[in-house]
C-alpha cells in the first residue's frame, strides 16, 4: 500500500482518541487549526471535539466511533491525533480495521497515540505514520513550528527517491511555557545524536512512546517484532526509575533479543532522579549484552522540532555513522 502525497486542497480530519485538549487548551488548539487552513487544507473536525468527559473526550466506545467514521469517510485524505493522553489503548479493540482496509489514509499523531498507530498497522499492514500531532505540535510557537511542519511536508507532500535520509536539526528544546500565551523564548539546545552502540542495522521501523507501547505489547494489536524489526522508542515527563522499568519489560518480553537495532528519541522532561543516568544509560544497562546498534537522542518524539516517520517501512540504521534512511517508499506518483 502507497499513498499519494497529501497536497492543498486536501482534507485533514482529526480526533481526540484520549485527553480533551480542544477543551483544555483552546488557544493552542486555535492556532494549530489556523496555521493548518493557512496552508491551504480543509480542516474535518472528529464529533468529539469541543467536548470533555473529565480526563477524556468520550468512552472508548465513544472514541472509537469519532475514530471509525473518519476511517470510513472516503473523502478524507488524513487524520490527526489532537493530542495524545493515557487511554488510547482502550480504542483498539473497538477499532473498525475493515473500514481502513477499504478507504486507506494516512494517519498520523505520537504519544499516547501509538497504540492505534500500531495496532492499524498491525490489522491491516498499512503505514501509519508517528509524528505530529495537531495541538502538541502545530500549536507551537516559532521557530520550531515551521520546522515541525518542514519535516511534515517533506514527508507527506512530496514523492521521495530512495533512499531518504533524515538531517539532524542544528537545535531542539523541550522548555515548557505557557500553552495559551507566549510568555518568553523557548530555550534552543544544540543538537547531538549519541551512539550507543556502533554498526549497522536494516528492517522495519516499528515503535513508538515506550509508556503508550508497553498497553499492546504482547497482544493482537502489537506487530510482531523479530530480527527484521528495527525498534524506535521514546518518551515524555518520566523519572529514572519509570524508565527502568519500561526497558525491564522490552528486557523480560525477549525483545532486545529479537530485534536489528534501536533508535531511542529524546525524552521530554526528563528526571534523572540526581542519578546523571539519560535514558539511553539505562537502556544500556538492559541491552548491555546484546549486539546491535543503538542510536540516541533522535528528533522523533515529544520534543521541538519533531521528525514523521513511516511504521512499518523499511529503513537503515548506521548508529556508527548517526545515520537514519528510509528505503522503502511509501508515497506513489
Amino acid at each position: 500500500m502507497r499513498f499519494k502525497p497529501l497536497k492543498k486542497g486536501d482534507t485533514i480530519a482529526f480526533f481526540s482518541p484520549s485527553a480533551p485538549g480542544s477543551v483544555t487548551a483552546p488557544k493552542r488548539f486555535g492556532r494549530a487549526k489556523a496555521f493548518i487552513k493557512n496552508k491551504g487544507f480543509k480542516l474535518l473536525p472528529g464529533n468529539l471535539c469541543g467536548k470533555r468527559d473529565g480526563y477524556r473526550s468520550g468512552s472508548a466506545k465513544e472514541r472509537a466511533r469519532e475514530l471509525n467514521e473518519l476511517l470510513s469517510n472516503p473523502d478524507i485524505d488524513c487524520i490527526i491525533s489532537t493530542i495524545g493522553g493515557i487511554n488510547s489503548n482502550a480504542l483498539v479493540p473497538y477499532i473498525d480495521y475493515d473500514a481502513f482496509k477499504q478507504h486507506p489514509k494516512i494517519v498520523v499523531g505520537h504519544s499516547d497515540v501509538s497504540s492505534i498507530l500500531l495496532a492499524l498497522f498491525a490489522k491491516t499492514g498499512i503505514t501509519t505514520f508517528y509524528g505530529p500531532a495537531l495541538i502538541h505540535s502545530f500549536g507551537e510557537y516559532e521557530p520550531f513550528l515551521n520546522m515541525t511542519w518542514a519535516y511534515f511536508k517533506d514527508m507527506l507532500m512530496k514523492h521521495h527517491d530512495m533512499p531518504y535520509t533524515y538531517t539532524m536539526p542544528d537545535f531542539w528544546t523541550d522548555d515548557f511555557i505557557n500553552w495559551e500565551e507566549k510568555t518568553r523564548d523557548k530555550t534552543m539546545n544544540k543538537n547531538q545524536w549519541i551512539t550507543v552502540k556502533k554498526g549497522v542495522a536494516e528492517g522495519r521501523i516499528l515503535g513508538g512512546t515506550l509508556n503508550a507501547l508497553s498497553t499492546i505489547l504482547g497482544t493482537q494489536y502489537m506487530p510482531q517484532m523479530d530480527e527484521d524489526t528495527i525498534l524506535f522508542i521514546e518518551d515524555t515527563t518520566k523519572t529514572a526509575a519509570y524508565v527502568e522499568r519500561l526497558f525491564a519489560l522490552l528486557k523480560t518480553h525477549g525483545i532486545f533479543e529479537k530485534i536489528a537495532g534501536i533508535i531511542l528519541g529524546k525524552h521530554e522532561q526528563y528526571d534523572d532522579q540526581n542519578t546523571g543516568k539519560r535514558p539511553h544509560d539505562l537502556l544500556l544497562e538492559m541491552a548491555d549484552d546484546i549486539d546491535i546498534p543503538i542510536l540516541a537522542e533522535f528528533d522523533c518524539c515529544h520534543t521541538h522540532p519533531c521528525f514523521t516517520l513511516p511504521l512499518g517501512k523499511k529503513i537503515r540504521l548506521d548508529a556508527t555513522e548517526q545515520a537514519v534512511s528510509i528505503w522503502e517508499p511509501w508515497s506513489k506518483l
